[in-house]
């Protein structure tokens, strides 16, 4: 990401002026999402109210775009790039994975396809977006693998074993979250880590002034998220190779203390 993207604060006015002026054709979409995300709010207060909500009139028309990918082909490379990147770091058929906000499978039909039966467990906040995955799992024939797909209604994971998953998988989940949702999911996934487990979260970064557009996309400091994981115990760092990666999420990967 250039340094100019990472100062960038796209609440400001000035912003979205400039923006406006060299994306005329942007406009009237941007007006009607805003118009309809007012209009969200208004009706489901709280942010996973509001977001599941959001997400059940994206999927209503796209499923794929939904989930942040505006072709196909882009569905599958950024699912291809997830999974790859999870391998080249030791990702073996035998561990167990929780995958939040696991979407349409995006990512997650690879990673089912790649862990042994049932090693596989996929958490969302949208029963729609559920509905979609089951899809994606009926179109790759991975029925036999037997894996889980769960809806949710917050991060506190309650519902999960202690010490059971080995990788812990949250991609463009906290880059739509506010700190509150980010925060009780950092209090909470440390009990569900296997011994030398690790959780790895995407986040859109900002080096200028934190902010959020639309309260669909967030923009933290990587020091505000690596604070919030010490506050809980934890360790976290961030992953300076998947920077190399071509997309505009940064990555910070977090541990339990050995």
């Amino acid at each position: 990401m250039s340094r100019t993207t990472l100062h960038t604060n796209r609440s400001s006015l000035s912003h979205k002026v400039g923006y406006a002026v060299r994306n005329p054709a942007k406009i009237a979409p941007y007006v009607r999402r805003t118009a309809r995300d007012t209009w969200l709010r208004l009706r489901h207060p709280g942010h996973v109210a509001y977001y599941r909500a959001v997400m059940a009139s994206d999927a209503g028309r796209n499923p794929e775009a939904a989930v942040g990918s505006q072709t196909h082909e882009r569905w599958l490379a950024l699912g291809q790039m997830q999974f790859d990147y999870l391998v080249e770091h030791g990702l073996t058929p035998k561990q167990r994975m929780l995958d939040i906000g696991c979407g349409n499978l995006r990512a997650g039909w690879r990673f089912i396809a790649h862990l042994d039966a049932g090693h596989y467990y996929g958490i969302d906040i949208s029963p729609d977006i559920l509905i979609s995955a089951k899809k994606t799992l009926t179109t790759y024939g991975l029925q036999d693998k037997l894996p889980h797909l769960t809806i949710t209604q917050d991060l506190k994971l309650d519902f999960l074993p202690s010490g059971h998953f080995d990788v812990v998988h949250a991609h463009s989940v906290f880059s739509h979250s506010p700190l509150p949702v980010i925060d009780e999911c950092l209090a909470h996934v440390g009990r569900v880590l296997a011994p030398g487990g690790f959780f790895d979260f995407t986040f859109d970064r900002t080096e200028g002034t934190e902010h959020q557009v639309l309260r669909e996309d967030f923009y933290y400091r990587t020091e505000t998220l690596i604070r919030l994981a010490e506050k809980h115990g934890l360790r976290a760092r961030f992953m300076d190779d998947w920077e190399t990666r071509k997309h505009g999420q940064s990555k910070i990967r977090v541990t339990n203390p050995e």
